[in-house]
């Protein structure tokens, strides 16, 4: 049955993905976006389908916030500000934009319970810091953060917690301690433990979704702390080497944004998974040389990566995504593959003249000490 649905962050990269996804499904859609000039530049995204109600406003917004919920059955929270990098420096930007945003979104469902009918949390692996592993001789562990003088000493491995030796990292399935590396990290923690919470507390069914590295068109390629995928792209297109952080070993997931969609749609019309929190990914890791190589190869460039042997503080070495819970509570299977995502995202290139903005990025880190 269609239903009226809101979707918050919905004129940026995944929200407006699913908002078309919405629509052709028969639901009528609203976004609540403030268009931030660093998503957006200073135009609204010609992307975003016409037949969406767009409102523009701030999350800590309470009346814009309330004004927004008006006649709404279903919430899409995707209002976020993302980047782990610029977090570090813009704490209480992202502190307020995260954790306050969705206290306001929580305090205004409050007010019309009754008439919402699910809350659909954009969740992040962020929240994991480093993911699962395996040691030879201890069986699995989740170590501590890498410390200062492993990463100056260009060690960039795991090791075990107990022996001291090199681990073989593993899928991170939800019941991993989560350890959050990054202030944007811990506001992504906030807002799914307040959501669960809330839906506990006040019986709305609320799902966290957990993303991993997600990529595809429409990701903000001048936005130098948006996806590494969309970081890459910038640079190759203007004749730069994707710079790599430590040795490009480290493992992720890299997951379709029309994957993603998917798996918005099955948790709003599913109730497997209410008061859950789950893992989407693609379920296969890929490590971050390798989708520097892909996408030089879908672009038809051989330009190589540059490994640089810098670290960045935040950074974790390897998490890639278990994701059994998703497909047997939501009946969630990842639709594509990763050399399909990449040629997809590579002919949306084609058009885009995006500015190379990564080089200034990791300036400012270093001025700040937050790389090396």
């Amino acid at each position: 049955m269609p239903k009226n649905v809101l979707v918050t962050g919905g004129a940026g990269f995944v929200g407006s993905h699913l908002c078309d996804a919405l629509l052709g499904s028969g639901h009528k859609v609203r976004v609540l976006d403030n268009l931030t000039a660093q998503v957006h530049g200073d135009s609204l995204p010609g992307y975003l389908s016409s037949h969406v109600e767009l409102v523009r406003g701030d999350m800590r917004d309470e009346a814009a916030v309330a004004a927004a919920l008006e006649g709404v059955e279903v919430v899409f929270h995707l209002a976020a500000a993302v980047g782990v990098g610029q977090s570090m420096y813009e704490i209480a930007h992202y502190m307020g934009s995260n954790t306050q945003g969705t206290a306001v979104l929580l305090q205004q469902l409050l007010n019309r319970r009754s008439q919402v009918q699910k809350l659909v949390l954009a969740s992040s692996m962020s929240i994991y810091g480093e993911g699962k592993y395996l040691c030879a001789q201890c069986g699995e562990a989740a170590p501590p953060l890498r410390s200062k003088e492993q990463l100056r000493a260009k060690e960039w491995e795991m090791l075990c917690p107990v022996c001291g030796k090199t681990l073989t990292p593993i899928a991170t399935d939800e019941s991993k301690p989560l350890q959050c590396s990054s202030i944007y990290a811990l506001s992504k923690k906030d807002q799914e433990e307040m959501c669960l919470l809330f839906g506990r507390t006040y019986g709305l069914p609320v799902v966290g979704l957990r993303y991993f590295n997600i990529y595809g068109p429409r990701q903000a390629l001048s936005n130098p702390y948006t996806g590494v995928a969309a970081i890459f792209a910038a640079r190759l297109l203007n004749g730069n080497p994707p710079l790599v952080f430590e040795d490009g070993n480290q493992m992720r997931d890299f997951v379709s944004v029309r994957d993603v969609a998917q798996a918005n749609l099955l948790a709003m019309e599913t109730s497997g998974a209410d008061g859950m929190a789950l893992n989407i990914g693609s379920g296969e890791p890929i490590s971050i040389r390798e989708v520097g190589a892909a996408l030089a190869s879908a672009l038809g460039t051989d330009i190589p990566a540059e490994l640089t042997g810098k670290y960045r503080a935040g950074d974790i070495r390897h998490c890639f995504g278990d994701i059994s819970a998703a497909r047997r509570t939501l009946g969630y299977e990842p639709q594509v593959r990763f050399n399909e995502g990449v040629k997809e995202l590579v002919e949306w290139l084609q058009g885009q003249q995006p500015q190379d903005r990564a080089a200034e990025a990791v300036a400012e880190l270093s001025s700040l000490g937050l790389a090396a």
